[in-house]
């Protein structure tokens, strides 16, 4: 029977590197060795906490000559910045950058709350506007998801995206009605009858699009929301829909009184989605999303009846808090594979890691030397975030960040029954198996060889850090870089294999011995570091290595 009963042992290594994972884009010794230590609850709540961000703005290094740098504080029109493109991309680095420093659940949930509000970053607006919507999620983390639904209908993103801008009373436009019913808050459920989706109507669309007519972009970004200090929109009463909107038995018939003013239209705004927070179903829908991005894709009727059902009672009961309920989640027995003995059905690597996940590990656990913003702007957001990290590995594994194919989002967050399998497939094979040797070699292997401004120096790692107890020792080298790169710890026969096959190859383990001691004598690594990448690189490209 699954339980979603917490688990209040101490964690271990194995459960601590299965939390950092699923919880935060930071998978490093250090925390793994700390956590252990910590009971779920202990470890949640130090991951509830709020770091400061450890690059305030973003930046844009180009052009070269006269780089538009912190254009997102200017006063000037976004939209009369050049290279919107670019500038959105530099967004996303700004944002990953923060993540990969940020040891906590805010980046992780930031992500998760755009795979259910999704925006794609190149169709909303300009890049500031963009940006803005990144800090709304962000606000939003911990905060509470009924509010953020109704925030995000009035962000200037949102607003262009999904077309609501241009939503007037004589010329409804039923796109964000649409999306803020089907993949937004409470879901379709079965088909029923003709425009009859169970848990609404295409009737239902129609009478909501007259809600959320009139409300409008601020390309000028001066309308600011007092909750959030984030720019917004504008209601324009003179496009808003003054006619009593009547739902169907769905939402019981509910009719939301028309407002009479630009005031008037926010509190109708609240009606509506109030009306759409008071359905079990939304709780229960959105409490599914929960699960597929942080437990797996399967929810067989074990789970829905045990996990799925109670987790959106207490969400409901709750007023849609995310904290507590992302709290019961991550504290459960369920959760750590502690509800069951069938090791056929582990959630402990039980999701294909994303693009995003590879990525982040492999930088944090093997302490990737990353030019800081900060101080070198140009290194980082143009030459590596731009050139390697979006435009050739998460470009090519399918995974374009924060600007997926459609505003479904990406296929492994809602595509039944494949979800993170989708990850995987021939066109997105090439750039997860390079990574690894992207990253050891400081060059871009996915595509054209050119410098990647980023290194992982192998051998140096191992040398100055704790990552391994036992460095001149091969088995133990290769166990503990196996166990730490794996979702679940390989057997001696699959150890011996990486050892034998790209550490030693064929020679004998006192040659690694040898070899080892001969680096740390003489600070020569030409041979150490051979091997390691060797090692690391098929260590990295393993089916173990995809999941977590």
């Amino acid at each position: 029977m699954a339980s979603l009963n917490p688990s209040t042992t101490v964690l271990g290594i194995k459960n601590a590197k299965h939390l950092l994972r699923r919880a935060s884009f930071v998978y490093t010794k250090t925390l793994i060795d700390q956590y252990a230590t910590l009971t779920p609850n202990q470890a949640i709540n130090l991951l509830l906490t709020t770091n400061a961000r450890v690059v305030d703005l973003p930046y844009d290094p180009l052009p070269v000559a006269t780089p538009d740098g912190f254009w997102t504080e200017s006063t000037a029109l976004a939209t009369s910045f050049q290279g919107q493109f670019r500038k959105n991309i530099m967004v996303g680095g700004w944002w990953w950058y923060n993540a990969i420093n940020s040891p906590n659940l805010k980046y992780k949930m930031s992500h998760f709350l755009s795979t259910c509000f999704t925006v794609e970053s190149t169709g909303s607006g300009s890049a500031t506007e963009f940006y803005d919507y990144i800090r709304l999620l962000l606000f939003y983390s911990y905060g509470n998801y009924k509010t953020l639904a109704k925030k995000m209908t009035l962000n200037n993103s949102m607003l262009t995206y999904l077309n609501n801008t241009s939503n007037s009373k004589t010329a409804p436009n039923e796109n964000y009605a649409r999306e803020f019913f089907e993949l937004f808050t409470i879901g379709k459920g079965p088909q029923i009858g003709n425009g009859n989706y169970t848990n609404y109507t295409e009737a239902d669309i129609v009478q909501a699009a007259r809600v959320l007519t009139g409300f409008r972009r601020v390309a000028a970004r001066n309308v600011i929301d007092s909750e959030t200090q984030l720019p917004k929109g504008y209601n324009l009463f003179s496009q808003h829909h003054t006619s009593p909107k009547t739902f169907s038995s769905a939402f019981n018939n509910t009719v939301i009184t028309a407002a009479t003013t630009d005031v008037g239209m926010d509190a109708e705004l609240n009606n509506f989605v109030n009306m759409v927070f008071n359905q079990q179903a939304t709780a229960k829908n959105i409490c599914r999303k929960l699960y597929i991005y942080f437990v797996k894709g399967t929810i067989t009727s074990e789970v829905e009846t045990d996990i799925i059902t109670p987790l959106a009672q207490d969400f409901f009961s709750n007023g849609y808090e995310i904290a507590p309920i992302i709290r019961k989640l991550l504290e459960s027995q369920h959760f750590y594979d502690l509800d069951d003995s069938d090791a056929t059905n582990e959630t402990i690597g039980g999701i294909i890691k994303s693009p995003l996940q590879q990525i982040s590990e492999v930088c944090t656990y093997l302490q990737a030397t990353i030019s800081n913003p900060n101080t070198d702007p140009y290194n980082y957001y143009y030459k590596f975030w731009n050139l390697f990290a979006y435009n050739s590995f998460l470009t090519g594994s399918n995974m374009i960040l924060f600007d997926p194919e459609n505003v479904a989002g990406h296929p492994a967050y809602y595509q039944a029954p494949d979800f993170d399998k989708s990850w995987i497939s021939a066109s997105t094979l090439i750039a997860r198996y390079r990574l690894g040797e992207s990253l050891l070699d400081g060059n871009n292997r996915i595509s054209g060889n050119a410098t990647i401004i980023t290194k992982i120096n192998i051998s140096t790692v191992i040398r100055t850090t704790n990552i391994i107890s036992v460095a001149n020792d091969p088995y133990i080298l290769t166990s503990e870089l196996c166990n730490a790169l794996f979702a679940q710890n390989p057997d001696t026969n699959r150890v011996n294999h990486f050892m034998n096959s790209f550490l030693l190859q064929g020679l004998a383990t006192f040659y690694w011995t040898n070899a080892w001691d001969d680096f740390i004598a003489t600070g020569v690594n030409a041979v150490v570091e051979t091997r390691l990448k060797l090692l690391v690189t098929n260590i990295l490209r393993a089916p173990e290595s995809q999941m977590f």
